[in-house]
């Protein structure tokens, strides 16, 4: 029985059918969509759990997938990979500012891949220890349902926005690196630059509106929720 449903974008058809066959290989069900309307299309008939998201797409490309799904609230969880031949760090930065969850660069090892898909879908899914909501005045975080709510009302965010903000919340008045960051967020090793945590850090803090201050830079180093709030 299949474990959790994974969408492959992908045009190329044996780079689709090399992704359809591992995966399925390693128990997920697949569906494949050859270009961005498809993908479109097929996320509408069935949610998936994970999106693997080439983003050189022959009509609609890559990031506007992105950017259509992330602003949905019905599709704005679902993690997304991103999926470059490129390797260029102006498409990563692109896609994580419009929402992506992660990234890889072809040619990429199939392995590395898989234990990427399953890392990602490993944040997703529940986690007993971050069920209990933090509430700090009318912010409300509750990462077990995906939920920050502001004065009541939902906020809808990524899921390595939520992960962020319940990082620093969780400790304030620490200071975290952008590595300490990207450790507790994505995974230990995990390559990243430093620009691309800001990214994260600056939609964080315009979905957070008024109460964005809560988050706090320290030059140098990282950044911190702060300990006193008025």
């Amino acid at each position: 029985m299949a474990r959790n449903h994974i969408l492959i974008v992908e045009d190329e058809e044996d780079i689709a059918e090399l992704l359809r066959h591992h995966l399925a290989r390693e128990g997920y069900g697949i569906t494949v969509a050859g270009h961005g309307e498809e993908a479109v299309k097929a996320v509408s008939r069935k949610k998936p759990e994970l999106i693997l998201l080439d983003l050189m797409l022959p009509g609609l490309d890559g990031l506007e997938v992105c950017r259509r799904l992330k602003k949905e609230p019905r599709t704005a969880s679902i993690p997304i990979i991103m999926v470059t031949a490129k390797g260029d760090e102006g498409d990563v930065v692109a896609g994580l500012e419009l929402g992506a969850d992660d990234y890889i660069a072809k040619p990429f090892s199939m392995k590395v891949l898989v234990a990427r898909v399953r890392a990602m879908l490993r944040r997703v899914d529940h986690v007993p220890d971050q069920s209990i909501p933090l509430r700090i005045h009318d912010l409300v975080i509750n990462p077990g349902r995906h939920e920050v709510l502001i004065k009541g009302k939902p906020v809808e965010m990524t899921v390595s926005e939520l992960r962020i903000l319940h990082l620093l919340a969780g400790r304030p008045g620490w200071v975290m690196t952008r590595g300490q960051i990207v450790d507790a967020v994505r995974g230990e090793d995990y390559a990243v630059t430093d620009r691309a945590v800001d990214v994260q850090i600056v939609g964080l803090r315009k979905k957070l509106g008024a109460r964005s201050d809560y988050i706090e830079t320290v030059r140098g180093v990282g950044y911190r929720f702060k300990e006193q709030l008025p």
